[in-house]
C-alpha cells in the first residue's frame, strides 16, 4: 500500500497561490538573448565537446534548450488526456479532488501553449529550423496504450524530474538567458503541485491493482522509458544536424562520434536518469514493490 502525506485540498490551495498566465511571461515583444546559454551545464555537458569553441558550444546549448521545452510540450500532450481520464470517474464525489485534477489539466494545457509560444520565438531568430521527434499524437498514443499505473509512474517521473532540474542546477545559475530561466521557474512552480497530485493518482491506481498487476505495470513503465530512450537517440541526431547547419561546420567522423556519445548520454541523464533516480520516485516505487524498485534501479544505471 502506498502512503502519502499529500492531500487534494492542500495541493489545490498551493496551486491557486502560484497561478500565472502565459501573457505574464511572454508579451508580444519578447525576444530571446542568443548571446547567453539556455540550460545549465549539468544538463547539456557541452564541456565534454572540447573540439568545439565557446560560441559553438553555446549553439549546442541553445539547440538543447529548444529541445528541452519542446519535449516538455510533447509529453504534456499525453499527460493532459491522462489526467482528464483520471478525473472523470469521480466528477460527483470529492470536490477538492476533481478541482485539483482539473486545475492540473488546465495548467498542462497552459504549459503546452507556453512552449509553443517559445518555439515561435526561437524559430524567429535562430538561423535554421530544429526538428523535434514526433508526431506528438503518435508518441502520446504509444504511451497511453499501456496500463494506467505504468503511465502514472511515467508522469510521476517527469514531474519530479522537473523539480530536480530546477532546484539542482537552474535556480542558482546566473549565466542563463533570463527569459528562458523565467519559463523554467514558472513551469517548476506549477509542476511542484503536479508531482504531489500524481503521487496521489499512483496511490489510487495501485490500491485497485493486484500484486501481479503492480509488477506488470512497473515492467511497462520500464518499457515506456525504453521507448522514450529510442526517441531521444533520434533527437540527438536531429540536434547534431541542426548544429552543423546553424554553424556551417561539418564535423569529422571522429567528432561526430564524440558528439553523439556525449550528447546521447547527457540527454539520457536529463530525461531518464534524473527522474528514475529521484528520491521521491524511488520511494514511491519501493512502496509498491521491493523487486520492482530493484528493477528500476538496475535500469537507471544506463542513464546516469
Amino acid at each position: 500500500m502506498l502512503h502519502t502525506d499529500y492531500s487534494y485540498a492542500a495541493t489545490l490551495a498551493a496551486a491557486e497561490r502560484v497561478h500565472w498566465r502565459v501573457e505574464d511571461l511572454l508579451d508580444d515583444d519578447a525576444r530571446l538573448d542568443f548571446s547567453r546559454p539556455f540550460l545549465p551545464e549539468a544538463l547539456v555537458r557541452t564541456d565534454e565537446l572540447g573540439f568545439l569553441n565557446e560560441d559553438e558550444r553555446r549553439t549546442v546549448n541553445q539547440i538543447r534548450g529548444h529541445t528541452y521545452l519542446c519535449l516538455f510540450g510533447l509529453v504534456e500532450e499525453f499527460i493532459l488526456p491522462f489526467v482528464l481520464d483520471h478525473a472523470r470517474p469521480d466528477l460527483y464525489s470529492d470536490d477538492h479532488r476533481v478541482r485539483a485534477l482539473l486545475q492540473f489539466a488546465a495548467e498542462e494545457a497552459k504549459h503546452i501553449h507556453l512552449f509553443k509560444r517559445f518555439r515561435q520565438m526561437f524559430e524567429a531568430d535562430f538561423p535554421v529550423p530544429c526538428p523535434i521527434i514526433g508526431p506528438a499524437e503518435d508518441i502520446a498514443a504509444a504511451v497511453l496504450s499501456h496500463h494506467p499505473l505504468a503511465v502514472a509512474l511515467v508522469v510521476l517521473h517527469i514531474e519530479w524530474m522537473t523539480q530536480r532540474h530546477y532546484l539542482d542546477s537552474v535556480r542558482d545559475d546566473q549565466s542563463l538567458e533570463p527569459l528562458f530561466k523565467s519559463m523554467l521557474k514558472h513551469h517548476w512552480m506549477e509542476e511542484a503541485q503536479h508531482a504531489k497530485l500524481d503521487t496521489l493518482m499512483v496511490a489510487t491506481l495501485a490500491a485497485n491493482c493486484t500484486d501481479e498487476e503492480i509488477e506488470a505495470a512497473i515492467d511497462e513503465y520500464l518499457e515506456i522509458t525504453g521507448f522514450l530512450d529510442d526517441g531521444l537517440a533520434q533527437q540527438v541526431q536531429f540536434e547534431l544536424d541542426s548544429f552543423q547547419r546553424a554553424t556551417g561546420r561539418a564535423l569529422t567522423a571522429s567528432e561526430r562520434g564524440r558528439y553523439m556519445a556525449s550528447q546521447q548520454q547527457a540527454t539520457r541523464w536529463t530525461y531518464l536518469g534524473s527522474g528514475m533516480t529521484h528520491d521521491k520516485v524511488r520511494l514511491t516505487v519501493e512502496q509498491l514493490s521491493d523487486d520492482g524498485a530493484r528493477r528500476v534501479a538496475a535500469a537507471a544505471t544506463a542513464f546516469v
